[in-house]
């Protein structure tokens, strides 16, 4: 492996680790099943990675184009915006229904729900057929062993950080006590709703404007 791809894929484990920090619904249920399970982080990127890599194959083959038509823009976002709000009252729920057994608040399981909110991310898909698109093509131009490590090292900085977030939230919520796990999960569930509400809305808002003119969407990140 020459000079030239060791420092491509440092770069891109910086421009990785800058996306997979921005807050997103992938960081709320990591921190909300954190809360519960220590190592809830690892299974979120489990499900984050089963969404990842397959799309990652098929950007290299041309479906990147279609992540960036208005149709799918706005499908996406109204969907996933859906899903977010349907997680965040079901969490509430599960609250209300199980006072003094929070580790039953999240009905979905940590890899389920690294599934659903990765491919129901607007942002996220949307990163991928932009800044992850021109990370993955210079990989390719680099190698097969170049595209290959870059798609591990992508997912890697994605498993440690979310797995630092989980310790965190289970060692925090650990000492607080179960009022403590409470708090954290109804916080983790108000912000998915807040991040639902923004999609749907942002969905609904570039339908709108590219009805009279091509409008840009909003600024992306994958986390």
């Amino acid at each position: 492996m020459d000079f030239g791809t060791v420092t491509f894929l440092m770069q891109a484990a910086v421009i990785s680790l800058s996306g997979v920090m921005a807050p997103g619904p992938v960081t709320a249920i990591t921190l909300a099943a954190g809360a519960r399970s220590r190592h809830a982080g690892a299974l979120v990127a489990v499900g984050h990675g089963i969404v990842e890599f397959p799309l990652m194959i098929l950007i290299m083959v041309g479906v990147g184009t279609v992540l960036t038509t208005q149709a799918f823009r706005i499908a996406v976002g109204i969907a996933g915006g859906a899903a977010l709000l349907l997680m965040a009252v079901m969490m509430l729920i599960g609250l209300r229904r199980q006072p003094n057994q929070p580790r039953h608040v999240n009905l979905a399981n940590p890899v389920w729900a690294g599934v659903v909110l990765s491919g129901g991310n607007p942002y996220f898909l949307l990163w991928w057929a932009t800044v992850g698109l021109a990370l993955a093509t210079k990989a390719i131009n680099l190698g097969t062993l170049a595209f290959g490590l870059f798609a591990v090292i992508h997912w890697l900085c994605d498993l440690a950080w979310l797995e630092m977030l989980s310790l965190a939230s289970n060692k925090g919520a650990t000492l607080l006590g179960p009022h403590g796990r409470r708090v954290v999960i109804i916080i983790c569930a108000l912000a998915m709703g807040v991040f639902g509400i923004l999609f749907v809305c942002d969905a609904l808002n570039y339908h709108l404007s590219a009805q009279g003119s091509a409008a840009p969407y909003p600024r992306s990140s994958p986390g």
